[in-house]
């Protein structure tokens, strides 16, 4: 073989050497380009799936704990009107009998007071007021606290063995500060040492101060007046039980 033959050959072996290696460089290339784009796409999957799955679950809570705030917020619509109407207090005026037992227990102060003949117990039912006005039931009239004081302590220290009976008592409250009580009384004792009985109808108005009820007025009558101070117009017939229409 000659030298020109045998470089031509070299050169061709050398050009397809060159080629092959060429080839096998892109070909690496290309697989680590492919490498490189398949790591990057599994970091990315890596790195966005743990943040998908937080936000799924955390929807739901936040949903949830919304409605459950917004059932929270509607009980106490539901529960507010049965809690008014069991805390709903009644009127003073709708049950007047509360009130009827502090009056009644003024009213026995009164007459526990003239069975014991003590002025003080008596004065302290009755307002003490200038304008106390008392229609006795001799027919009198007493003006004035004062007045009615000095009346029982000038009487009262003349009586003994005091017997005081009412019956058929009646208190009418008149909204939650007046009162109207109505009996009718026997009365018995001895007067500077005479023995004496009288009867009648007594009522008496009384009025709510701070605490307290005090009388603010007496109205007592006999229940059997002398007929010579009856009007004809209101006698009753002897031979009639009943009362004339015109009697009062």
């Amino acid at each position: 073989m000659t030298l020109n033959v045998w470089l031509a050959k070299t050169s061709v072996d050398l050009m397809l050497l060159y080629k092959e290696l060429h080839m096998r460089r892109i070909l690496i290339g290309i697989i680590f380009v492919f490498t490189l784009s398949s790591a990057a796409a599994l970091a990315q999957n890596s790195n966005t799936s743990p943040t998908v799955r937080p936000r799924q679950t955390a929807t739901p809570t936040k949903s949830s704990t919304n409605s459950q705030k917004g059932t929270d917020e509607q009980e106490p619509a539901t529960t507010q009107p049965q809690a008014r109407s069991t805390t709903a207090k009644p009127k003073v005026t709708a049950t007047p009998n509360s009130s009827a037992p502090t009056v009644t227990e003024a009213f026995n102060t009164l007459i526990n007071g003239i069975r014991n003949s003590d002025v003080k117990a008596v004065a302290s039912i009755y307002l003490n007021s200038p304008r106390l006005i008392l229609f006795n039931n001799n027919g009198s009239v007493t003006k004035s606290w004062e007045q009615m004081r000095k009346n029982r302590e000038s009487s009262y220290r003349e009586m003994k063995d005091v017997k005081l009976d009412v019956r058929d008592v009646s208190i009418t409250m008149l909204g939650r500060d007046g009162a109207v009580v109505s009996c009718l009384w026997t009365q018995s004792q001895t007067y500077k040492g005479t023995p004496e009985t009288a009867s009648g109808r007594m009522t008496l108005v009384f009025k709510r101060v701070g605490k307290e009820w005090k009388a603010i007025h007496l109205h007592t009558s006999p229940d059997r007046p002398e007929p010579s101070r009856i009007a004809p117009s209101e006698q009753v017939p002897q031979s009639s039980h009943s009362p004339n229409p015109t009697n009062n």
